[in-house]
């Protein structure tokens, strides 16, 4: 049969446990510590009674004068029990040179030889001592009594029984640990309000499960491959993995700095101060494309905030290659209709024994479309961005924009970098139209120009269109994630211009807008072409229109 252990005391148990040892051991020791002390106290305070009462007594003329009559005793034993009652000593013995008693609180004591020492007395000393009497041990002062001549001719000792000091110091005794007592439970409430406020915070855990919990903590937090932030009620970093560092590019010392102080993109920096939570929002760094949620730890107060950051940055990359693909398809089909028509048409003329006409009219449809390729082509040799160009202009066509590649575009195959990627040129021309594309629908004479051209160093990539222009004071807002003059759709908005900047700023480019000529606005992209390339004439080939 197995028997079940019991489950270790929580810490907070233990906390209380030792520090309620340790309060009763504090006040035990200082009770013991006082009485020990106020003993010797009383005791020494017995002593410098006795000895003042033995000194005035002594010192009394009418105790001298009774020493010389015949019967001392007859007016010493009345005078002794005076200064007893008065003074609150339990005797007043005074004695001839010898020892023999003239007083005594017992009167059958009087003529006996005093029980004690009075050899220092007899040389002018006065002393104490502790010393068992006729009335038990007693704290007692013994002192000479001189005549006017300097002449011994008597001893007083008066004293203190150790009985009564006994019974001060209990009395005092009592007292103290009647306080001693109130201090241990007033230290043991206090103990016990403080161990269950940390019972409730450490959720009455032990301390091996407490280190265990750390350890899985400290695992977790860094086995997590996203990123990992937690902020506390001020917002400053309390917590940041390893993948939190590197998706934010923070360093080291990120922990316990201000969020407003990380230097991250305003939009960011927002979302990670706001009070209600954030579910999956998209947000740019200088590299990354990131997916944000936050969620505020609250418990009676709030106490920070739990932020999670996912890299989307591949998958935003190939999402755009998907819409654009998706375009393509689009553009295709759109094209396959059309081309179904007019197959539909020849076939009725020549059904209709028209057949000349028939000729003319699939000659002059395939001459149409093969010169718009002719123009794309002829001005951009680079395969990729004729391809995108190319389902651009069905695209805009379908929505009624046409597309125009500028006279002064001239990009020949081989001219890029292998360090300009594809999926950049895509990101950046493909937001760059669909944006025009977007803002020139609907306008009078809806045209968007597309320039592309390399120089010695840079590559100029312009679009422009006939909408509305962006506003002087949007300049540089336009790029933010976020921005848009548009409603948002089901995707949100905001998001083509700023990676479009992403992009750049990865190439270390320059991104700029103004008003284009005929109104409406006009993108600019130049980026550098590192090693340079032979700078390339502008086509003499007039741009097309979908």
């Amino acid at each position: 049969m197995r028997l079940p252990f019991p489950r270790p005391r929580s810490l907070a148990g233990q906390l209380f446990a030792m520090q309620a040892v340790l309060i009763a051991v504090l006040v035990a020791g200082y009770a013991l510590f006082s009485y020990v002390s106020d003993r010797q106290q009383a005791e020494e305070a017995a002593g410098r009674h006795a000895t003042s009462v033995a000194r005035t007594v002594a010192d009394s003329p009418s105790v001298r004068a009774a020493i010389g009559t015949a019967d001392p005793s007859e007016e010493l034993q009345p005078y002794a029990l005076r200064v007893m009652r008065d003074t609150d000593v339990d005797f007043v013995t005074i004695m001839n040179p010898a020892g023999i008693r003239w007083t005594h609180p017992d009167p059958a004591q009087i003529g006996r030889h005093f029980l004690g020492n009075t050899g220092r007395a007899l040389k002018g000393v006065t002393f104490t001592e502790t010393y068992t009497g006729t009335l038990g041990p007693s704290v007692r002062a013994v002192t000479p009594v001189e005549d006017s001549g300097g002449r011994i001719v008597g001893l007083v000792s008066a004293g203190i029984r150790v009985e009564a000091i006994s019974e001060r110091v209990q009395d005092q005794v009592t007292a103290l640990l009647g306080v001693a007592g109130g201090a241990l439970v007033l230290g043991a409430v206090g103990t016990y309000v403080i161990n269950a406020r940390l019972r409730r915070h450490t959720h009455g855990m032990n301390a091996a499960e407490l280190s265990r919990m750390h350890d899985y903590h400290q695992a977790a937090l860094h086995a997590v491959r996203e990123g990992l932030l937690m902020l506390d009620g001020q917002y400053r970093v309390a917590l940041i993995n390893d993948g939190g560092r590197e998706l934010l590019g923070l360093g080291a010392d990120a922990v316990g700095t201000s969020v407003a102080e990380l230097g991250l993109p305003a939009p960011l920096t927002g979302a990670l101060l706001a009070s209600e939570p954030r579910v999956d929002e998209v947000h740019l760094t200088a590299d990354r494309v990131l997916v944000v949620n936050t969620s505020p730890v609250s418990g009676g107060e709030r106490r920070g905030t739990v932020v999670t950051l996912r890299d989307v940055t591949e998958l935003q990359s190939l999402m755009g290659e998907l819409d654009s693909e998706r375009g393509f398809t689009q553009a295709l089909r759109s094209q396959a209709h059309e081309a179904a028509n007019r197959l539909h048409t020849v076939v009725s003329l020549i059904e209709l024994g028209r057949a000349e006409e028939a000729v003319d009219f699939a000659t002059a449809e395939l001459e149409l479309a093969q010169a718009l390729t002719d123009q794309v082509v002829a001005a951009v040799g680079e395969p990729v961005l004729a391809a995108l160009l190319l389902g651009k202009t069905a695209q805009a066509n379908e929505r009624g924009v046409e597309l125009v590649v500028s006279r002064d575009s001239r990009l020949d195959d081989g001219v890029l970098p292998a360090s300009l990627s594809a999926r950049d040129l895509v990101t950046i021309l493909g937001n760059l139209i669909d944006n025009a594309v977007d803002a020139a629908q609907g306008s009078v004479g809806a045209r968007v120009t597309v320039t592309a051209y390399a120089g010695e160093e840079e590559l100029v990539l312009r679009v422009a269109d006939t909408g509305e222009g962006v506003h002087p004071d949007h300049a540089d807002l336009v790029f933010q994630r976020g921005f848009s003059t548009k409603p948002a759709g089901p995707g949100g908005r905001g998001l083509g211009l700023a990676l479009v900047r992403q992009a750049v700023q990865r190439h270390e480019g320059a991104l700029s807008v103004a008003r284009a000529e005929g109104g409406g606005a006009e993108f600019t992209v130049r980026l550098p072409l590192r090693g340079g390339v032979t700078a390339t004439a502008p086509s003499p080939v007039s741009g097309g229109s979908a």
